[in-house]
């Protein structure tokens, strides 16, 4: 089976990583990341992980995060960006849209 990932990321298309975080650690991220306060650091964002991770798999969640809207790396640190209820509006307008053609 050949799985073809399409996107401009370096990372993924050259194949430049060694071990690609699980599920449940990108979540723990996120989950940190959206239920601060303030800016956080990548240290910050490491301290309070419950488990460990190496610092090479932080990045790549920060940039697949990044890359997806959800996150923004800013000098003072990283912030949540991503609002749901944009998402859900944007999907209910979709389903009441008419195919014109």
């Amino acid at each position: 089976m050949v799985i073809i990932m399409l996107t401009t990321q370096k990372n993924y298309l050259m194949g430049e990583v060694l071990h690609f975080p699980r599920l449940d650690t990108i979540l723990n991220v996120e989950k940190i990341i959206k239920n601060a306060e303030e800016p956080l650091s990548k240290n910050e964002i490491d301290r309070r992980l419950s488990k460990k991770i190496m610092r090479p798999t932080l990045n790549l969640i920060l940039e697949y995060l990044g890359d997806s809207g959800k996150i923004a790396i800013l000098k003072e640190g990283i912030i949540w960006i991503y609002k749901e209820d944009i998402s859900v509006k944007l999907k209910k307008k979709l389903e009441n849209a008419v195919t014109v053609m």
